[in-house]
């Protein structure tokens, strides 16, 4: 019992430690709190324009749904898990129409039997303008429900929108078209959007 517990409160610690470093996007370039808001922006687009970049060349279908989507979103994760799972990360939706950018970050936790890091991305698509706007501003809690309707759509290629959205998820291994985003939560940063 007690390695349970010095375990899970490694996890929390690890995860406190990586949730405010932005994930990926930081260790490329050294230190995340040491760079102005900028730069944290900057690199927060780069890393988010190369994930969208990345799914729709390698998915067809993606590029298809991208096409005719209202706007997408990007996120740069990492997930620890060592009985207890945490996360943290950054990203930006970006609204197709006018080409405005939002700055969001990412929480994720819950009760698992993983262990170990895993770094990966995040790719939203929106189907309209309520859809997007919906998550934009009033955030988004993923429960298990979310990836229940993502597995049904996926079955190897996400085919469709389902309530409005798609989502892939780009690990290691390549894409995904059923992402994992249950226990996660979405929303604005508001001290990159100032």
């Amino acid at each position: 019992m007690r390695a349970v517990v010095r375990l899970s409160l490694m996890a929390m610690m690890v995860v406190g430690f990586l949730a405010p470093t932005g994930s990926a996007l930081a260790q490329e370039e050294g230190d995340w709190k040491s760079l102005d808001q900028e730069a944290k922006r900057q690199k927060i687009q780069e890393t988010c324009q190369a994930t969208a970049e990345k799914v729709a060349a390698d998915n067809p279908k993606a590029k298809e749904l991208f096409d005719k989507s209202y706007g997408w979103a990007a996120f740069d994760n990492t997930k620890v898990a060592f009985g207890i799972s945490g996360g943290g990360g950054n990203g930006m939706a970006v609204n197709k129409m006018t080409g405005e950018k939002t700055y969001m970050k990412m929480g994720t936790g819950g009760i698992g039997l993983g262990i170990g890091v895993q770094s990966y991305q995040v790719f939203f698509l929106f189907e309209n303008e309520t859809t997007f706007n919906n998550f934009v501003n009033k955030g988004w809690q993923a429960d298990a429900s979310a990836q229940a309707a993502a597995g049904k759509a996926a079955a190897g290629a996400q085919t469709g929108f389902v309530n409005g959205v798609a989502i892939y998820q780009i690990t290691d291994k390549g894409l995904i078209a059923s992402a994992d985003v249950s226990g996660t939560k979405y929303s604005k940063n508001d001290k990159l959007n100032k």
